[in-house]
């Protein structure tokens, strides 16, 4: 059996969730270099491009062994299952509230078959049980799954449905149990964390879970996931800034500079919310990491607009700016909007995006020679060990101690092609 993915870490949770389960069958996972009798395509349609991704992976995987029976799940199945019903090679196709149950669909598989849900009526979350998606030294939790907000690109809410949060006593769980493993950082993750509790009868938020996994053993760092800046208020980085193992960087979904085109995308906030924001973050977190998500490209987005946007994110100052070139979507509000943008348009902004995104990380990183940081490291590569700041800045130290999953000070010692070279006194 093989397992491939593609997409968010959400669908590698999941991918992983999936093969603990075969493998607590009896089930052996194989390397995509062997011959597997069975193979399992959790795919992504967060954009055009991904769905071209997860053609071409299934449409490799069945050549490799035509006589395998090949799976294909996820959000790409959601919402394109007419599409992928016409794929020849194709044996079952299974949606996302399918998956939980997917040894059951594939050991009583017969013939070509289709099983896939309404996710939209899928009221409570289905938890996986105790497996983990782990990263070397790091675990990635997933605490919820679906999104209520329909912006007006997005598809997401389609694919995964509104919001089901997972219970409080079932993540402590999980995270107690990775933490016995040894594992000293976990990464909280989710379609949208932000909104998390909000279908609970109780009044239960993220604060509340967060202070939960603060308080277990072994845990030494927890990070987030992509933020709203609704949700950053005064009264919730005062609660969060209590909680010593919260690292301090912040990945937050903007979308875009400009309010006339944060307006289109249904986004529900101002550049102005935005702004205040994170001037809260940083007097809470002065040495914070923070990173976007940007769309260029959209609907309607003139010169000025992308103009405004190119000098908020130059005001603001992140880290490092995540650019996507907008994706017409089928189904969603933004794909009969007038006035597209032109695929070379969009590659010019997004080439400027990128330029000013590595001149602002080249700069933040050389104001950091000569000081101190911690470093949880995670492997070694050539003569380096390579590790993270609690801010996520990466760096390499040249050692031949093993320094696989300890927590070092380091200092910070010259910027080297852009690599972050530092060394333990």
């Amino acid at each position: 059996m093989l397992f491939l993915h593609y997409g968010c870490k959400v669908n590698q949770y999941e991918t992983n969730a999936m093969k603990q389960k075969f493998i607590n069958n009896g089930y052996k996972i194989v390397n995509f270099e062997e011959t597997a009798d069975i193979y399992i395509v959790n795919t992504c349609t967060v954009t055009n491009m991904a769905d071209k991704k997860s053609r071409q992976i299934l449409r490799r995987a069945k050549q490799i062994n035509p006589n395998s029976i090949l799976v294909i799940v996820g959000c790409y199945v959601q919402v394109g299952k007419e599409e992928l019903e016409k794929i020849e090679e194709i044996d079952l196709i299974l949606g996302n509230n399918e998956k939980n149950e997917i040894i059951k669909y594939v050991e009583d598989y017969k013939e070509k078959q289709s099983i896939v849900s309404d996710i939209s009526k899928q009221k409570e979350y289905k938890d996986f049980g105790e497996t983990t998606y782990t990263e070397k030294v790091r675990a990635f939790i997933k605490i919820q799954d679906g999104c209520n907000n329909f912006c007006s690109y997005c598809i997401i809410p389609f694919a995964r449905g509104r919001v089901r949060s997972r219970k409080i006593e079932n993540i402590v769980r999980e995270i107690t149990g990775i933490a016995q493993k040894g594992i000293k950082e976990v990464v909280i993750t989710g379609i949208h964390i932000a909104s998390y509790g909000i279908d609970f009868d109780e009044k239960i938020g993220l604060i509340d879970l967060l202070k939960e996994i603060n308080t277990i053993d072994g845990i030494e760092r927890i990070r987030l996931g992509s933020l709203e800046p609704k949700l950053i208020t005064e009264n919730f980085i005062k609660e969060l800034n209590k909680l010593e193992k919260i690292c301090d960087q912040f990945h937050m979904s903007l979308q875009s500079g400009c309010d006339e085109t944060l307006k289109r995308m249904n986004r529900r906030y101002t550049t102005k919310d935005f702004k205040e924001s994170v001037q809260i973050l940083r007097k809470a977190y002065p040495n914070s990491l923070l990173t976007a998500d940007i769309i260029v490209g959209f609907p309607g987005e003139t010169e000025e607009e992308f103009n405004t946007t190119y000098r908020f994110l130059k005001e603001i100052g992140f880290y490092k700016i995540h650019t996507f070139k907008y994706s017409k979507r089928k189904g969603t509000i933004a794909e009969k909007m007038p006035d597209q943008i032109s695929n070379e348009l969009q590659e010019e902004r997004s080439k400027k995006i990128i330029q000013l995104s590595n001149k602002i990380q080249n700069e933040y990183n050389n104001n950091y020679i000569g000081k101190k940081v911690q470093v949880l490291f995670e492997e070694k590569e050539g003569e380096y060990y390579k590790g993270h700041t609690p801010n996520y800045m990466m760096i390499q130290v040249k050692t031949n101690e093993n320094l696989e999953n300890k927590i070092k000070t380091v200092n910070i010692d010259k910027i080297e092609k852009d690599n972050i070279i530092g060394s333990i006194n």
